[in-house]
């Protein structure tokens, strides 16, 4: 499994999951993805990391009933200076939602949003380098956003998270654009303003990598899952989306 000491800049680093119950979620994303959990002290405020082979993967923190938002995973792009990202993001059409601030000494965080209203974490690495291992069975496989307002939000990731934006397709039923080209893509950007329903907002999606899709959906569904999208086969692989029992979507990539 080889491993990923850091990322570049402006590309996903870290991804976390804020859970209204965490003691039904790690065992389902433990049996699910093979991953270990280890939960930090009072310093961490309960943070919990996910382990896949004793390399970490991702985290989870309560989600409280003040916060008034659902369940939900979320995607954080490196940056070498959070606090210049926030205010970068600010000219150029998006908002900060949470302030630059220290996590001890793991790093710098930040939250903005992009033009098109998603929400996008930024992760300035200290101590925490992010996740250690991608594109392998039980690990992030893929990260991508859709939005209604595309060109703006392509513009945005260009010039807050210096993206190498290559245009993946540009037809009147699919624009897409990628950070990276080839081999080397990291992340994309979907022009969904002809599919999103009415209601639900701009996001940042999850692909996690699994070696069988439909028998990835089957164990999801026994263990108090749900299923969004059934699982189909498309031109990247083998594609469905999902929900842990208390409604945080992901999605899977298989193939």
């Amino acid at each position: 499994m080889p491993l990923r000491a850091t990322a570049p800049t402006g590309a996903p680093i870290w991804i976390d999951l804020m859970t209204s119950d965490p003691d039904t979620t790690r065992p389902f994303y433990g049996e699910l993805f093979g991953w270990t959990s280890v939960a930090g002290g009072e310093e961490y405020g309960g943070y919990i990391n996910f382990l896949k082979d004793d390399v970490v993967v991702a985290g989870c923190m309560q989600n409280q009933p003040e916060f008034g938002s659902p369940d939900v995973w979320s995607v954080y792009l490196a940056s070498d200076d959070a606090k210049a990202t926030g205010e970068t993001a600010e000219a150029h059409g998006g908002a900060v939602v949470v302030p630059v601030m220290d996590v001890l000494d793991l790093g710098r965080m930040a939250v903005v949003t992009d033009p098109g209203g998603a929400s996008i974490g930024v992760w300035e690495p200290g101590g925490h380098s992010g996740f250690g291992v991608l594109d392998e069975p039980g690990t992030p496989g893929w990260f991508e956003l859709h939005t209604r307002d595309y060109d703006a939000s392509v513009a945005f990731y260009r010039d807050v998270f210096a993206w190498d934006v290559h245009v993946a397709a540009d037809t009147p039923g699919f624009r897409y654009s990628t950070l990276g080209e080839g081999d080397g893509q990291l992340a994309g950007i979907m022009d969904a303003g002809a599919f999103l329903p009415e209601g639900v907002p701009a996001h940042w999606s999850v692909y996690f990598r699994v070696e069988d899709a439909d028998a990835t959906v089957a164990t999801i569904l026994r263990l108090g899952g749900s299923v969004v999208a059934p699982a189909e086969d498309t031109p990247y692989g083998r594609l469905a989306t999902v929900a842990d029992p208390t409604g945080a979507v992901f999605k899977l990539i298989a193939g």
